[in-house]
């Protein structure tokens, strides 16, 4: 069943939404350690696409890895926030009030987020996560690539191949069997309630 969410958000969002363009970070151990979270429920993956409303065509992919805890590979991404570590694409301590920072990004202005979950073994998401955090910064307009690499060589996940288009890694993605899909639209709106930096101080009051 599909869910659909709707966010609204400050002309302040609309940063250079979703463009692949990443580079090298490596934050500590400490602050790694700090922002540790676990998800509730079985573990899961669920490939996050940007796409434009306009023309259809893809902006951006990433792919959230819920096992042992919460892993955004965001790669070559450009949404960052203070109090979220990174190393190299991968965001830790993605608690549900970052996650909706992250998606009102992502589905700002004219774009919209698509979401498709699928329910993996834990064996399964120790794999992926190893593997987004062993593949390094990724190149400006590689976010696609690089995740449809790491899963065409995942149990499971065999029949995607890798590619460079956000929209048809999506579309192969939705293929799987036990596929689960939310969309996420976006609006700007100056009288809305909040830029980021104020989404951004609830959150960290949350966390």
């Amino acid at each position: 069943m599909m869910r659909v969410l709707r966010f609204a958000v400050s002309s302040v969002v609309a940063l250079a939404l979703a463009g692949c363009a990443g580079e090298a970070v490596w934050d500590s151990d400490e602050a790694v350690a700090r922002a540790t979270y676990v998800a509730p429920g079985p573990a899961t993956v669920t490939l996050i696409t940007s796409i434009n409303t306009r023309n259809g065509s893809g902006a951006h992919s990433a792919l959230l890895i819920d096992g042992a805890q919460r892993l955004l590979f965001d790669p070559a991404g450009n949404w960052h926030n203070p109090g979220v570590p990174e190393r190299n694409d991968v965001l830790f301590g993605m608690s549900p009030g970052y996650m909706d920072l992250y998606l009102a990004f992502q589905s700002n202005g004219v774009f919209e987020a698509h979401l498709h979950t699928i329910e993996v073994s834990p064996q399964v998401a120790a794999q992926l996560s190893q593997a987004v955090q062993a593949y390094g910064p990724v190149a400006p307009a590689f976010c696609s690539r690089s995740i449809t690499e790491i899963l065409s060589g995942t149990p499971g996940f065999g029949t995607i191949s890798p590619g460079f288009f956000p929209d048809n890694t999506m579309e192969q993605f939705a293929q799987l069997p036990g596929v689960t899909y939310q969309l996420v639209e976006g609006t700007i709106s100056d009288e809305a309630n909040g830029s980021q930096e104020v989404l951004a101080a609830q959150v960290a009051g949350q966390n």
